[in-house]
């Protein structure tokens, strides 16, 4: 029996596999680089041991660090959660050559998925379609698109569509050189890609004794970068002949490599519903909460038990729909920009009696699940069923088992984050998963875009209200999506908000700062005087607004707000009258960052303080990050057109494109892969041909 884990990993999903350890009874033990000494991950293990460090790859990519710190803290099993080193089969051998247990597949079988182009070569042996791969040297115009994939990795690093023969060889080099910096493996290959295609996974779960669960389908078409956003389960549309097409796809495939403990096998399903191997994950996936809901099992507990040698029981039945959304720091409408800085709340859902909750701190370990029988604040239960979603099998020696899905509607958040944690640059941008399960797929979609709406997200930029539109986008909600989703759709889902909005909630901020200084708005006159003047900046979009406001005998007397009427205004909330209707701004505000809903306002000194003189055609870094790399070419007296990418920048997880503010020469080039910047470190000049003597 495993008496401690070590989860060799950091943020949501070390605290998810804590989760269920405690459920079980087992010790946790944490590992964590020098950034996140007090990461929520760390707070929440019965131990921990520092990585020294803040790069991934010297602390928790470490291999022989994180068996160092397992048997230090007298751990006896390794989880590897997902991302890292959980698809590692060389880390997998050195946590077995220590005697401890490894949480997941053997090592033989992690190395043969590792490369998608044996995987490839094994599945088609087991009579899984696959798409053949093509020769880079030979593709012609009647072969394109093509996908060009690096072989190992995933993630979506790597991966380029191309759609012209002469943008062939920069998608190689470019692929090439983000896996090799990934991965350390630069191979890639070729393969049709295959427009309008749907990703459809099936979970798979397999035992020692040669037992194999399939567990449904997952959609998550719905990607930015090759990176998955929002999934759900069953995946929609899908025949019954289809279904059992991929469960037999899936199960064969994983007999075939002796496959142990849980998996995904990704399948590209195209609109004639013909069905393509992509890749299978030896590990369990982010979106595993949604089979979890839909078919009333813990997955992670599933992992222990048959770590610990027991044999499944009969494949649990699926109910419901369940959806998750991926709730990242970045903004969307800036090319997918990542955001960093402190969450100062994060809250989603209500509890059974309506009140609403501020914030997760106080309320321990996730998943946070609002519904029937959820505790009132004082401890007591309230009405209705208890929902048990991941209770332990009541035998830790007998067959795993499932449990019931829940009767009723409910919301599930996993998060590595809690009010006050920082958000750093170093990892990925997930703040949470927000997961909703229902009886049906039209009540699933629609709870989910309402308690993302009206939830507290407090901190850096997020993607929050791109992904409520998405929800309710016709096609998403139609179950008629695909691949392509963000590609045709992504201008119209990140416009900014109407000019009238972000005025309201400018006007509820500085009348609700005015109602939290000294003297409430300035002190009340019986004579004539000069506004109130505030001026924020609004985020999402980084617009300035001013606003100009009297409260006097008459009422509020606000500059451009024809009709409003102030009802009340305090701390936390503010009450306008906007054309007869009554409107309640929900606001918070932290130092100069005030929370009016969805926006964000920083509010702006009365005096600027003087900004340093910045040369034309100076390139500014975006954002924190890492230079992984310059353009081909790209040197101090080079010629370059506008828009033309400069060099690459790494900020969690992602790479961005730093492109030629105009057309011109390069005058200077401050960029060195490998060079650490922050938000506005010069890393070249162009001298545009404009003002070229």
């Amino acid at each position: 029996m495993i008496g401690s884990v070590l989860v060799a990993n950091r943020g949501e999903i070390a605290c998810r596999v804590f989760r269920t350890c405690r459920e079980l009874g087992i010790s946790t033990v944490a590992v964590h680089s020098d950034p996140d000494a007090s990461a929520r991950h760390v707070r929440e293990a019965d131990a921990a041991v520092r990585l020294p460090g803040a790069a991934p790859a010297g602390t928790y990519l470490r291999g022989d660090l994180v068996v160092a710190a397992a048997l230090a803290a007298g751990a006896d099993a390794v989880h590897p959660g997902y991302g890292f080193l959980s698809e590692n089969a060389d880390f997998a051998r050195a946590v077995l050559d220590a005697g401890l247990v490894w949480i997941g597949p053997p090592p033989s079988v992690i190395a043969s998925m590792a490369s998608k182009t044996r995987a490839k070569s094994l599945m088609a042996g087991a009579g899984v379609p696959v798409l053949d791969a093509l020769d880079p040297g030979g593709v012609g115009a009647g072969d394109l698109p093509v996908l060009v994939k690096a072989a190992a990795g995933g993630g979506g690093r790597g991966m380029r569509v191309v759609r012209s023969l002469d943008a062939l060889d920069g998608a190689l080099l470019s692929a090439r050189t983000e896996a090799a910096a990934a991965f350390g493996d630069g191979s890639v290959f070729v393969e049709p890609y295959v427009e309008g295609g749907r990703h459809v996974e099936v979970q798979v779960l397999a035992d020692g004794h040669g037992a194999v669960w399939a567990l449904g389908t997952r959609d998550c078409s719905l990607q930015r970068r090759h990176q998955k956003v929002i999934e759900e389960a069953p995946a929609p549309g899908l025949s019954e002949d289809a279904l059992s097409e991929l469960h037999g796809f899936a199960v064969a495939g994983a007999r075939a490599v002796g496959y142990v403990g849980a998996g995904t096998v990704e399948f590209l399903v195209g609109k004639d519903g013909r069905a393509w191997f992509l890749e299978m994950n030896t590990r369990l996936q982010v979106e595993h909460p949604v089979t979890e809901l839909v078919h009333g099992v813990d997955l992670v507990a599933a992992q222990i038990r048959v770590a610990e040698g027991a044999a499944l029981g009969p494949v649990p039945v699926a109910s419901g729909h369940a959806v998750e959304a991926r709730l990242c720091a970045e903004d969307p409408a800036r090319g997918w920009r990542p955001s960093s800085g402190r969450v100062f709340e994060l809250s989603v859902g209500a509890e059974p009696d309506g009140v609403r909750r501020r914030g997760l701190r106080g309320r321990g370990p996730g998943p946070y699940i609002y519904g029937p029988g959820t505790p009132h604040r004082d401890g007591t239960p309230s009405a209705g069923p208890q929902i048990h979603v991941s209770a332990p099998d009541p035998c830790p020696c007998g067959p795993v088992a499932s449990r019931r899905p829940p009767a009723a509607p409910f919301l599930r958040v996993d998060s590595g984050f809690s009010a006050g944690d920082l958000v750093g640059v170093h990892y990925d941008s997930l703040l949470a998963k927000v997961v909703v399960w229902a009886p049906t797929r039209g009540e699933a979609v629609r709870l989910l875009a309402r308690s993302l709406e009206a939830a507290r997200v407090h901190g850096p930029v997020t993607n929050r209200e791109l992904l409520v539109r998405s929800l309710r986008h016709p096609d998403f909600v139609g179950g008629c999506y695909d691949t392509g989703f963000y590609e045709r759709y992504l201008g119209d889902l990140t416009v900014s908000p109407d000019t009238a909005s972000v005025r309201l909630a400018a006007l509820a901020a500085a009348l609700s700062g005015a109602a939290r200084s000294p003297s409430p708005f300035g002190g009340w006159r019986n004579l004539p005087s000069q506004p109130q003047v505030k001026r924020y900046r609004v985020e999402p979009g980084g617009e300035e607004i001013e606003i100009r406001y009297l409260l006097g005998r008459g009422g509020l007397e606000a500059e451009g707000f024809p009709g409003v009427r102030l009802v009340r205004a305090g701390g936390e909330d503010v009450v306008l009258e906007v054309g007869g209707v009554r409107r309640v701004f929900d606001v918070s505000g932290y130092g100069a960052v005030v929370f009016v809903g969805s926006f964000s306002l920083t509010l702006l000194p009365r005096f600027p303080e003087p900004r340093p003189l910045i040369a034309p055609g100076s390139l500014l870094a975006p954002m924190p990050g890492t230079v992984v790399r310059v353009a081909p070419g790209v040197a101090v007296g080079a010629s370059v057109k506008a828009g033309e990418p400069l060099l690459w920048l790494e900020a969690m997880k992602m790479e961005h494109r730093v492109v030629a503010p105009a057309s011109g020469t390069l005058t200077a080039l401050h960029a060195v892969p490998g060079r650490q910047v922050e938000v506005g470190t010069l890393l070249a000049v162009v001298e545009s041909e404009e003002h070229t003597p």
